[in-house]
């Protein structure tokens, strides 16, 4: 497999091992049961350029809510990856009280940046124009992502309130603004150090429209570290220290710019860890993610 293609991480799995088996799998009128939480599936946010971005959600199967909200998004160097690969993600979640949906968007090169960036934003707008429906407390939604799914959850918590990158796709209406962000080895600066490999560089050309060079506003604007200001929002990244495509610097650089602004930003390091995880590296990621969102989110948790 492509590395850059890399998607769907272990993340999740400790979460569902633990999780309870119990419930039942009765069809609904719009989604079904699936053990102890509610699925929705194909669910269109946007159709920008007759693309029908979808997107799957899952909720806790009991309680009237309404329920913290967590977006994910997946990863694959902004042009690959499939929102199925965090399907198991949102079962966990939801069993651990959240409604979270997993969100498809468009991809380069056919959709170079901003697109993806609009999509994103689409999608905490629909979440919150839908939330009534989906048992959704539109005051608290998370963001979180891997990779590339990273990097989109680092620009929505610093450009809830920029008008300029929010693009006119889906429903208009209420704020992009997120309450929180993890990123998991997301790159915050394209304009130096992101790229470890040429397929990083490679991949990082496409989704910007060529190389620093030829694009260079482009990487400016595309760099969430470029948009810090103090209103931007919590934010927990989680990176390794061997991560052989996007530097672990990156996320060290996002963090002191965040602090430096006086927002509350996190760095969790993963000593020797690649790109993607396993095994123990997985289970903190896990724990970390789970205690921020908790933190953000569940005020009487």
């Amino acid at each position: 497999m492509h590395i850059l293609l890399f998607a769907a991480t272990v993340f999740g799995l400790a979460l569902l091992a633990t999780a309870a088996a119990s419930g039942d799998d009765r069809d609904a009128a719009e989604g079904h049961f699936d053990d102890t939480a509610f699925v929705e599936k194909d669910v269109e946010y946007a159709n920008p350029d007759d693309q029908h971005l979808k997107l799957d959600i899952a909720s806790p199967d009991e309680g009237s809510g309404p329920f913290p909200a967590i977006l994910c998004i997946h990863g694959g160097g902004w042009q690959g990856g499939d929102r199925h690969g965090y399907d198991d993600l949102i079962l966990a979640l939801a069993r651990q009280g959240y409604a979270a949906a997993t969100i498809e968007y468009r991809l380069a090169p056919d959709y170079p940046f901003p697109a993806a960036i609009h999509d994103v934003k689409a999608a905490v707008r629909w979440l919150k124009a839908n939330a009534a429906k989906y048992r959704i407390d539109p005051e608290r939604l998370g963001a979180m992502g891997h990779s590339a799914g990273g990097h989109l959850a680092l620009f929505l918590g610093v450009t809830g309130d920029v008008r300029e990158v929010e693009g006119d796709v889906g429903v208009p209406g209420p704020s992009s603004r997120v309450n929180c962000v993890v990123s998991m080895a997301g790159p915050s600066d394209f304009t130096r150090g992101y790229g470890l490999k040429a397929e990083a560089v490679e991949a990082a050309a496409l989704f910007l429209g060529g190389d620093v060079s030829e694009a260079r506003a482009s990487y400016f604007l595309a760099s969430p570290l470029c948009w810090v200001t103090p209103r931007a929002t919590p934010t927990l990244c989680i990176h390794g220290t061997e991560d052989e495509l996007v530097a672990y610097e990156q996320a060290v650089w996002f963090v002191d710019r965040m602090l430096q602004s006086g927002v509350e930003a996190e760095l969790l390091t993963l000593p020797g860890g690649k790109h993607g995880w396993d095994g123990e590296d997985a289970g903190r990621a896990d724990r970390a993610l789970i205690a921020f969102m908790d933190r953000h989110l569940k005020p009487s948790h």
